[in-house]
């Protein structure tokens, strides 16, 4: 991802649910401030904050935090983040009972992460101004009920949050994970639509960026019945 764009991978590497996992936030420069996508779970704060000062920014430079959903593994640090920033956090509707403590998580056993109150709710088609060009919020169900990802169109840039995954040895784009996918039919149908969008580019939050985009996605969608 090119570093002028003002959109920034993150990946960091942390422990969650008994083993170690790779994932990749994402931080957004605007005329406010870094916009965060996903923290992450518990502990990445840390890591986070490493990543940013190496980018010459601070914690306290976050003013927004974008949740793709609410998975432990995405915004289980939540409640560490906003102790130490005064960030506003936002969510698609569906997904903030989750996070505030309404309901419970859909993945889990019960021993869910600190609750947040969610301060904005997104849907479908909102816009937030940043350095990289408007930011649209996409509704990618499936996942989880109120899933969203992000679309960069300035950049044909997809942020996919866990819509998609960077699969394999080669980053490979491939359709979202059964085993974690509560909704397959739903998660495939949010597929098209992504597929739909110009997208040249595409960073996964398990795998990272991928150097794929439309053609790729409307494969994995046309493969969906077999």
């Amino acid at each position: 991802m090119a570093e002028n764009t003002g959109i920034h991978a993150l990946p960091i590497t942390v422990e969650y649910d008994g083993r170690s996992i790779t994932i990749t936030p994402a931080v957004v420069e605007t005329n406010r401030g870094l916009v965060l996508l996903d923290v992450g779970p518990e502990g990445a704060v840390g890591p986070l904050e490493t990543h940013l000062t190496s980018l010459g920014y601070e914690l306290a430079d976050i003013w927004l935090v974008v949740l793709t959903h609410h998975d432990g593994d995405h915004a289980g640090g939540l409640a560490e983040l906003v102790e130490r920033v005064d960030a506003v956090v936002a969510t698609h509707r569906e997904e903030a009972p989750y996070v505030s403590g309404e309901r419970d998580p859909i993945a889990g056993d019960g021993d869910r992460y600190p609750p947040v109150d969610v301060d904005l709710e997104l849907a479908d088609g909102v816009r937030i101004p940043t350095l990289g060009g408007p930011m649209a919020v996409v509704a990618t169900p499936g996942h989880a009920p109120g899933h969203v990802s992000l679309y960069f169109p300035d950049g044909n840039l997809l942020i996919a949050g866990d819509a998609l995954v960077a699969d394999g040895s080669e980053g490979k784009l491939a359709g979202p994970k059964p085993r974690f996918t509560p909704d397959m039919d739903r998660a495939m149908e949010s597929v098209g639509s992504l597929a739909a969008l110009e997208v040249d580019h595409t960073l996964c939050y398990h795998g990272g960026y991928v150097d794929r985009g439309s053609k790729r996605i409307g494969e994995i969608y046309d493969r969906r019945r077999e």
